[in-house]
């Protein structure tokens, strides 16, 4: 038995060498052949353009002279704010970022903000119904402008209708706790590169090959896959961050039995594999 056993040692150091992560597991946007480029040797931008759906909350604020009756456009409780110098009545100022709270979501947001109801429209004090879901925030903001330019002189009023930035979520494991949670950023464009940094990029236990987001359309929910090692993930366009999106980090394979985290982990690993084959081996032998 004691032949035998001393293979196990060359097999035992070519399982850890496998195990290991090597540099292809950890490094971003490796160069690769599929990668789109343009005739001046650019990347194209490739990014969705994001359409509003159901219980989407917007942000309606019209800017007038200083003179200016906007009331007619808002509920009593947006009319209470008191315009600034500048003439801009904002029906909910002062919101500031929830993100990461226990909570979700901002509160001053949802409560004074309007809401996408389950016909996929928006009710606007003084203007009625207006259909919101499947369609632009310009192509929404348009047709309350022009609304807008019934009651007011033209080009005495803007209607100015946004989402609260680019919320989205990172689910991980215990490794990745640290970047887990709802986040918001604002800015009209949001790569998941960008993303990961703003939160402290990710550990040596998450798959970057095996990124999954969930994406909210109006038709429903998208599931895709995407692999950051790759420098072509930039023509996808997963590429780019919407809102609403939920971004998951999948543990590699190697990190869950204990090997792969880092070099001095996967040979610790193995001499405690290694001593208890040798101890159990002992224990039978002396029986």
């Amino acid at each position: 038995m004691m032949k035998n056993y001393k293979y196990l040692l060359p097999i035992l150091l070519s399982f850890l060498v496998t195990s290991c992560i090597t540099k292809k597991d950890v490094r971003y946007m490796q160069p690769t052949e599929t990668l789109v480029i343009n005739e001046e040797g650019l990347v194209p931008y490739n990014i969705p353009v994001y359409r509003i759906t159901k219980n989407d909350i917007l942000n309606l604020n019209i800017v007038t002279t200083p003179k200016g009756d906007a009331a007619q456009f808002y509920s009593a409780l947006n009319t209470s704010v008191s315009n600034t110098s500048s003439g801009v009545n904002n029906p909910v100022r002062g919101i500031n970022s929830n993100s990461g709270s226990s909570q979700g979501g901002n509160s001053n947001f949802y409560f004074n903000g309007l809401k996408v109801d389950s016909r996929g429209e928006i009710n606007i004090f003084g203007i009625g119904y207006i259909k919101a879901e499947g369609r632009t925030i310009e192509e929404v903001t348009q047709e309350i402008q022009a609304k807008v330019n019934e009651n007011f002189q033209e080009g005495k009023a803007e209607a100015r209708l946004n989402i609260d930035g680019i919320t989205y979520y990172i689910l991980g494991d215990v490794e990745s706790v640290g970047i887990t949670g709802e986040k918001s950023a604002h800015k009209n464009t949001l790569t998941i590169t960008e993303a990961l940094a703003m939160n402290g990029g990710l550990n040596r236990t998450v798959d970057r090959k095996n990124i999954v987001i969930h994406r909210k359309l109006p038709e429903g929910i998208k599931i895709a896959k995407i692999d950051l090692t790759r420098e072509d993930v930039m023509n996808s366009p997963y590429y780019y961050i919407q809102n609403g999106d939920e971004i998951y980090l999948n543990t590699r394979g190697k990190s869950l039995n204990g090997f792969g985290k880092d070099p001095v982990q996967t040979l610790t690993t193995g001499v405690s594999v290694l001593t208890t084959a040798l101890s159990i081996y002992l224990l039978i032998k002396n029986l």
